[in-house]
């Protein structure tokens, strides 16, 4: 059985100009392998099975087009810069004996240096885990990378999305653990007492709804 090699196609994004990051893992291997399908965006968490972006175009009205086309990715870009925002997963790269998106399946993870961006761009106060402290999620690398530098992250607020912080160099850093933007989270919300209440509301209410209620606060 071979191994597939699934390393991240896209640098991070907008470090420069970002006073917020957004940390995933990876995006699906059809974007390293470049097979994407006509719904793709061919960007960061373009897949077409992804919700950030449906949950951020329903936040601030983007009118975002879901196709692989230039104008899709501009759309995303001018989003990301106006409003101050970077991308920077965490992970570079990982194996797979299985070809899929989970990620519980990656194994031999290689991290990026995030403490190494954090320090280089000093305007970066905010980091928005897209998922929580689950096996192979974006905080549980975090916290990996973290021990590395004798970092504790300190509890502000333990009510989903939790959030910490962290002293890094002179500064203090905001960590947001968002309920992750998949398909494969979608239980973990519907099983959620807020969502239960929202949705007894109002019965056209989506799992969709419950994130755009939780993200906009963030974004």
């Amino acid at each position: 059985m071979g191994v597939f090699l699934h390393t991240h196609p896209y640098e991070p994004y907008n470090l420069e100009g970002a006073t917020k990051l957004i940390v995933g893992t990876l995006p699906p291997p059809r974007f390293t392998t470049g097979e994407l399908n006509d719904k793709d965006v061919d960007f960061c968490y373009g897949s077409s099975n992804g919700q950030l972006w449906p949950i951020l175009d329903k936040i601030f009205d983007l009118g975002l087009v879901y196709e692989n086309t230039h104008h899709a990715i501009e759309q995303r870009r001018h989003f990301l810069l106006s409003r101050k925002i970077g991308v920077c997963d965490i992970v570079a790269s990982s194996e797979r004996t299985k070809i899929d998106a989970s990620d519980l399946g990656m194994q031999n993870v290689q991290l990026r240096d995030i403490f190494g961006y954090l320090s280089k761009h000093s305007n970066i106060d905010t980091l928005l885990f897209t998922g929580g402290n689950s096996k192979n999620g974006p905080e549980y690398f975090f916290r990996r990378k973290a021990k590395e530098h004798l970092l504790k992250l300190k509890i502000v607020s333990n009510e989903v999305p939790r959030i910490h912080s962290f002293p890094w160099e002179g500064r203090t850093i905001q960590t947001v653990s968002l309920t992750a933007p998949s398909g494969a989270a979608n239980r973990a919300v519907g099983s959620l007492a807020l969502y239960k209440k929202l949705k007894s509301e109002d019965p056209n209410f989506t799992t969709i709804d419950f994130r755009v209620l939780q993200y906009a606060p963030f974004f």
